[in-house]
Order: structure tokens, then C-alpha cells, then sequence
């Protein structure tokens, strides 16, 4: 349970790096979303796959298709993590999210980011060296430990 919330905070702090231009790589952040929809907890996903979920992304879209000017560029990433979990199929929703397989796939997702991170640094060294470099790199390190964590305790 702390290692979900630790990745959670780490999930949230690679956002705002990636919306506030201080992400010096050039990587997908957008695959955070998907890490995000497989990792996120059971009683808060349920929340947002009901009525609530669909009334934020009926304004969501509502505002991003007529007012575009009025929609936030921080606020998409977050308005297409509520649109896949409002549309997710319930076979996706439910067996694969809480499955080996949905770890596996944030594990896959959190081990592509840091070969990318890692990659655009210019080395493992770099990646700790340049700037903003250690807080990225623990950032994207710490993704690996909830799902790590989870497949050792489901083998155990």
C-alpha cells in the first residue's frame, strides 16, 4: 500500500515536470496514463468509472472541443486518464487491472521510460549530473517500485 502511494506522488511530480517545461528529455510522458490506469486504486477507480467519471468527462470534452481557449494544456493528460477510464472496456477494467498482466504492463512502462530517460541524458552517469537529472531519474526509478513490489509479493 505505501509503495502504491509513493508511485502515485512520483506519477503526479513527473506530471508537473513534464507541464511546467522542466523535463529536460524529450520522452512520452503521456505513457504515465496508462501506468496510471493500471496502478490506480480499486475504491478510486470505481468512483471515476460511474456517474462521476462521466459527468468530468462530459465537461472535459465539453471544454476542450468549445472553449479551447478556456481548457488548460496541464489539464489533458489528466481529462484522457478519465476518458480511458470511463470508456475502458470491463474486461480491460476489471481482470487486467487487477492482474498479474496489469502489473507487467506498468513494469514494462516504467522500465521504457527510464531507458528513455537514461538514453536522451547521454548515460546512466549523465542522467544523474545534468540538470534537474537526480530528481527525474529517482522519479522514474521509484515508478519501478510498486510494481516490482507487487510481483514479489504475488510470488511469495
Amino acid at each position: 500500500m505505501a509503495f502504491n502511494i509513493a508511485g502515485k506522488i512520483c506519477i503526479l511530480y513527473l506530471l508537473v515536470l513534464d507541464r511546467t517545461q522542466y523535463w529536460k528529455t524529450n520522452i512520452l510522458t503521456s505513457l504515465l496514463i496508462p501506468y496510471i490506469f493500471f496502478s490506480f486504486p480499486s475504491l478510486l477507480f470505481n468512483i471515476f468509472i460511474g456517474e462521476i467519471g462521466k459527468w468530468i468527462a462530459f465537461d472535459a470534452v465539453v471544454l476542450r472541443l468549445f472553449l479551447p481557449r478556456h481548457f488548460p494544456n496541464w489539464l489533458e493528460l489528466q481529462g484522457a486518464l478519465i476518458l480511458l477510464m470511463v470508456v475502458a472496456p470491463s474486461l480491460l477494467a476489471d481482470t487486467v487491472r487487477d492482474d498479474w498482466i496489469g502489473v507487467a504492463i506498468c513494469l514494462a512502462i516504467a522500465c521504457y521510460l527510464l531507458q528513455e530517460h537514461i538514453r536522451a541524458s547521454g548515460g546512466f552517469r549523465n542522467s544523474f549530473t545534468k540538470a534537474n537529472g537526480i530528481s527525474n531519474t529517482v522519479g522514474i526509478i521509484l515508478l519501478l517500485v510498486y510494481p516490482v513490489w507487487t510481483l514479489v509479493l504475488d510470488f511469495i
